[in-house]
């Protein structure tokens, strides 16, 4: 009996193959949290620079907001 009822756990949706399946979404999702940790601490730094850099300030809006200064020309070059 105890047999049919470990193969039956082995076999069924609720069983081990459920549990593998979580265990790989659970290092899944503990990779990519990790991924956006970083991003995140990338980030903190980065907004860190602007607020305390002038460069760093100059940067983000040249290159988020095409700001340029005045008398500057401004050639995008773009792969055909």
């Amino acid at each position: 009996m105890a047999l049919l009822l470990a193969a039956g756990s082995l076999s069924a949706e609720g069983g081990f193959r459920r549990y593998a399946r979580l265990g790989r979404d659970l290092r899944s999702l503990e990779e990519r949290n990790a991924k956006l940790g970083a991003e995140n601490q990338r980030l903190k730094l980065e907004v860190q620079r602007v607020r305390t850099e002038p460069a760093a300030l100059e940067r983000a809006a040249r290159e988020n907001l095409g700001l340029v200064r005045p008398g500057e020309i401004v050639f995008n070059l773009e792969a055909p």
